[in-house]
């Protein structure tokens, strides 16, 4: 082989090392390097209290005065078990599940609904309606307290789970609608119509054929309303207040109160850590859907 030859590869070489691997400016790294420091930062900011909420769950009320910071000597699932049965947690914690469950449904449904009819169709007051379910979104929900109080009696709904789902509903339908609206927005003319062509009726072409392409943005928003719902603190405390349907949120803030002066700090920790599990998990799962659902909302 030639050297001309040789040097022609080698600068090949050079040339596809050069397009795999760009260089990276001096700002560029100090802007990388920043940017990992504080997430770092960050990380140890929010893991390591979760992590002492964790230790600390399996310790004694006298244990956790005398050490706060040191291994428990026992590592059993006493302060679990009291919490759960003891102090009610266990019926709390499938409140929630019911209120949240429900009203994640029936959100999801009619939010859906309505931004496809207000993507798709145009009707007199279309718009209206739109800029209204935007209004919603400022609608402080403090502001609202007193209203629902007397409209949920009036209902009989007041101090109930189906009042507490339909209040639920009603603040997350506006994100749920705005959040969808766009993904309805973007959606192919030509599948609508192919699909009307078909035969099918409104009903089939939105549950069988536009619904399930909007799909990643149905995942992102039932993730956010998820959460959303799960820590809801302000409207359970102020329109429930029978001990038999308290949620989590409502049996976190009574658990002190109830006790008196002698709490039990560590059934009180693993009641912490009984109700945020379920918000981890669901995280866990469902963090490679939402991060893929949220890019290609945004590159539509």
């Amino acid at each position: 082989m030639s050297n001309a030859t040789l040097t022609r590869k080698h600068n090949k070489d050079d040339l596809g090392r050069d397009l795999r691997k760009p260089k990276l400016s001096t700002g560029d790294k100090v802007v990388g390097t920043l940017s990992h420091t504080m997430l770092v930062i960050w990380s140890l900011i929010v893991v390591l209290p979760m992590l002492w909420t964790l230790m600390t769950s399996f310790k004694s009320t006298r244990e956790i005065f005398a050490s706060p910071f040191g291994l428990p000597s026992h590592w059993d699932l006493t302060n679990y078990i009291s919490a759960w049965s003891q102090h009610e947690i266990g019926r709390m914690f499938f409140n929630t599940v019911i209120v949240v469950g429900c009203a994640l449904v029936i959100v999801m449904v009619l939010g859906a609904m309505c931004a496809y009819v207000l993507a798709r169709f145009t009707f007199p007051g279309s718009r209206v309606i739109y800029y209204l379910m935007l209004a919603g979104l400022t609608f402080p929900p403090f502001l609202a307290i007193v209203p629902l109080f007397f409209i949920l009696r009036n209902m009989g709904l007041l101090n109930s789970l189906p009042g507490l789902i339909v209040t639920y509903v009603a603040f997350a339908l506006p994100f749920t609608v705005f959040f969808l609206f766009s993904f309805f927005k973007n959606l192919p003319e030509e599948i609508q119509e192919a699909a009307y062509v078909d035969g099918a009726s409104e009903w089939r072409t939105f549950f069988q054929v536009m619904l399930p392409m909007a799909k990643p943005g149905m995942a992102s928003v039932a993730i956010f309303n998820f959460l959303g719902l799960w820590n809801q603190f302000l409207l359970p405390i102020a329109l429930n207040t029978n001990k038999d349907n308290y949620v989590l949120s409502q049996g976190m803030a009574a658990f002190a109160s109830s006790a008196g002066y002698q709490v039990d700090f560590g059934a009180l920790f693993a009641a912490v850590i009984i109700t945020i599990v379920p918000v981890l998990i669901v995280y866990v799962i469902f963090q490679r859907q939402l991060q893929g659902s949220v890019s290609q909302g945004t590159m539509k």
